[in-house]
């Protein structure tokens, strides 16, 4: 007879925008995720802006492109060692609403403190701090640690 284990089917979302923090998240969350037994979802998401369409080129595809950046994030955050049972997925939407979305049913949403939007001075970007406010699932905002200075010789 084959044992489940107790958290089977559980997952860590994480969002995934390409920036320091989100990288840093993806890292956390394949951290936890093997500490909890639990599966890690990257999930980035576009939106559209409108307004805007006249200056684009038209072989641009917001999807493919940020299909493209969740590519490059995962494997600027693992390499060839991503963690066993990774899941990415892209949707559109509105970033904070569609991370919220993704966190029924989620042990836990793990997301950057600020992604690449937002202002330098911010702890919180908006999108983070949303998911803090409103996840259905207990939230871990990563911070971007910074390089410490070089000691003087």
């Amino acid at each position: 007879m084959t044992e489940t284990p107790q958290n089977a089917g559980e997952r860590i979302v994480v969002g995934v925008d390409g920036s320091e923090p989100s990288i840093l998240a993806l890292r956390e969350a394949a951290r936890l995720a093997e500490t909890l037994g639990a599966s890690v979802e990257a999930v980035t998401v576009w939106q559209e802006v409108y307004g805007l369409e006249m200056g684009w080129p038209v072989e641009w595809d917001p999807e493919d492109n940020a299909g493209k950046i969740l590519a490059t994030a995962l494997e600027r955050a693992f390499g060839d060692a991503a963690p066993a049972g990774l899941r990415s997925k892209v949707r559109r939407g509105q970033p904070a609403r569609e991370l919220i979305a993704e966190s029924k049913g989620a042990r836990m949403l793990v997301v950057g403190s600020r992604g690449h939007g937002g202002f330098a001075g911010l702890l919180l970007g908006s999108v983070s701090s949303a998911c803090a406010e409103h996840a259905e699932c207990p939230v871990l905002v990563v911070h971007h640690r910074h390089a410490q200075p070089a000691e003087a010789q």
